[in-house]
């Protein structure tokens, strides 16, 4: 039986095919979408009657090469290039081979009204992801990037996706949009928003729909409807849209999936599954993860099709350009030591008649958020909080005042720890420190950015040592050159906590044994394969094979 979103699943009717059991509104098997029968293409069919009669046009695959200069490099040549980039590519078997990277926006032929506003916006050259993504994706080709915090993927894909939008047929009204992309937080949608309209400037009639929640659905009702070329949204927002027939799928022939990894953390999965399960037969996906855990792979293996993969850097490691510093402080005195580093640090820079360097405070909930902003402006700084508690209208209030206001400091939830790009964020503090390795590299990547400096500063207690260990050994990595490796993804988790625990058991179960003498320990054969060999091999008390 064919797939069916839940909301539709009672009131579906079925019909006998060929003595199969078949849903009337869809019918389609992972890619294989017959578009005939696509749920949301059709789901505002008779919106679209009273605007126009005719169905949407096919979409077209742009005709796109780079300049005869990178058509003529040899594969040696784009090697070099690309270890000079840092950037690792691969490809799946018998595949054919990647685009090269292009080091110039000019050698990219992009249409002259983007380069205008490439030019207007003082981008002089594409940093590594753009450099290699951009090519991939104006080729046409799936793409599966892997890039770090501050690195400059979203024009990676918004510039290619804006090209893309330029060779199709014109959008009408009632027509679904030809673009769509979809990102886990409103503020990193509105970003990505803002990115757009910067690179379409120059573009007459071109229109761009953000759809979030927080905002007035009543106006992105009537933005859908009248018919934009790109839609950037939160996959819950959207999907209520496509229920409400505001918008359809028929059009869409670029698809982007920005912070995929904390889509699914975040339980977006369904919603996901839903949109790409319906999409047309013909159309390019992108996949931007800032790490690749077990979720991710499946995700990609099972929508992209035969995906060129882009690694930049150390994907989802600490920067060695931030330094951190971790402090063990009682719960009962966070606010104080924050309040006391924030004031003196304050003071020491007006003395030199300088401003507080812009800092965000990393907190764990929501009311605590506040208690911190407040504790902060009743020492005479300048703070605002920035949780999911807060008004779309007070969120974005809070973040202009930041960035272009007279506040200094930031205190947020895990809301602005990833995709929040604010110039100039100079110090990171971990009031609270996040559950896992992942969050708290995606917290510190708020400075550090772009090849700048930062500083990080957490706080931590007893609880948190699990935690305080994979940070220190990170920091022993970055500072000797090694790589990084941490569990990602929440299969990866939940396994690490297991091991954690069963390690934890299994020094419980030997500090119960008996101390004899010369007599072995006897341990359960469950727990021998956790303990170092010495252990077995002599006699003697467990509290001298342990290391601690």
């Amino acid at each position: 039986m064919s797939y069916v979103p839940p909301h539709l699943r009672s009131s579906t009717k079925t019909l006998e095919i060929n003595g199969n059991s078949h849903y009337t509104t869809n019918s389609h098997s992972n890619n294989n979408n017959n578009n005939n029968n696509n749920l949301y293409s059709s789901s505002s069919s008779s919106r679209r009657s009273s605007y126009n009669l005719l169905p949407p046009p096919d979409s077209v695959v742009p005709q796109w090469k780079p300049s005869q200069r990178v058509i003529a490099l040899k594969p040696h040549q784009i090697e070099e290039v690309r270890l000079r980039l840092n950037v690792d590519v691969s490809i799946p078997v018998d595949s054919s081979p990647a685009p090269a990277p292009i080091e110039s926006f000019t050698d990219m032929c992009l249409d002259s009204r983007i380069m205008e506003d490439i030019s207007y916006h003082e981008y002089t050259a594409p940093t590594s992801i753009q450099a290699q993504a951009m090519p991939i994706a104006l080729s046409g080709r799936d793409l599966l990037g892997c890039a770090e915090t501050g690195s400059g993927k979203t024009a990676a894909f918004t510039i290619p996706m804006i090209e893309h939008c330029l060779a199709q047929p014109p959008v009408r009204r009632g027509d679904g949009p030809l673009a769509l992309v979809l990102a886990p937080t409103r503020e990193l949608a509105q970003q990505i928003e803002k990115e757009v309209k910067a690179f379409s400037r120059s573009l007459r009639s071109f229109r761009t729909a953000i759809v979030v929640g927080g905002t007035n659905i009543a106006e992105q009702r009537s933005e859908l409807r009248a018919g934009v070329n790109i839609v950037v949204g939160t996959p819950g927002r959207f999907i209520d849209h496509l229920q409400q027939g505001n918008t359809s799928l028929s059009r869409i022939s670029y698809v982007v999936l920005d912070e995929a990894d904390r889509m699914l953390d975040m339980g977006f999965e369904p919603q996901i599954k839903e949109v790409m399960q319906n999409l047309p037969n013909k159309h390019q996906t992108l996949l931007f993860s800032a790490t690749m855990p077990l979720e991710i792979e499946a995700l990609a293996q099972e929508y992209l099709t035969d995906p060129v993969q882009v690694k930049v850097g150390k994907v989802s490691s600490p920067t060695a350009n931030v330094s951190q510093i971790l402090e063990k402080v009682p719960e009962s005195e966070k606010i104080d030591r924050l309040l006391s580093l924030l004031v003196e640090e304050a003071t020491q820079v007006e003395r030199s008649g300088h401003s507080l360097p812009l800092t965000i405070v990393f907190v764990e909930r929501k009311t605590r958020c506040d208690e911190v902003a407040e504790a902060l402006v009743a020492q005479g700084l300048h703070a605002v909080a920035l949780h999911g508690g807060r008004t779309q209208s007070e969120r974005e209030a809070a973040l202009c005042d930041f960035r272009h206001g007279p506040t200094r400091i930031l205190v947020a939830t895990d809301v602005a720890s990833r995709g929040l790009d604010v110039t100039g964020v100079a110090h990171v503090v971990n009031l609270d420190l996040p559950k896992t390795m992942e969050d708290y590299i995606h917290r510190i990547g708020r400075t550090g950015r772009a090849g700048s400096t930062g500083r990080a500063s957490s706080f931590y207690t007893e609880r948190d040592m699990f935690l305080v260990a994979q940070i220190r050994k990170a920091i022993s990595d970055v500072q000797s050159g090694n790589a990084v490796a941490f569990a990602t993804g929440k299969v990866a988790r939940r396994k690490e906590r297991e091991v954690v625990a069963a390690q934890r058991e299994a020094r419980t179960a030997l500090s119960k044994q008996p101390s004899m003498g010369s007599m072995s320990v006897n341990v359960e054969d469950k727990y021998k394969y956790m303990i170092a060999p010495t252990i077995v091999k002599k006699e003697g008390s467990a509290d001298d094979a342990w290391d601690d």
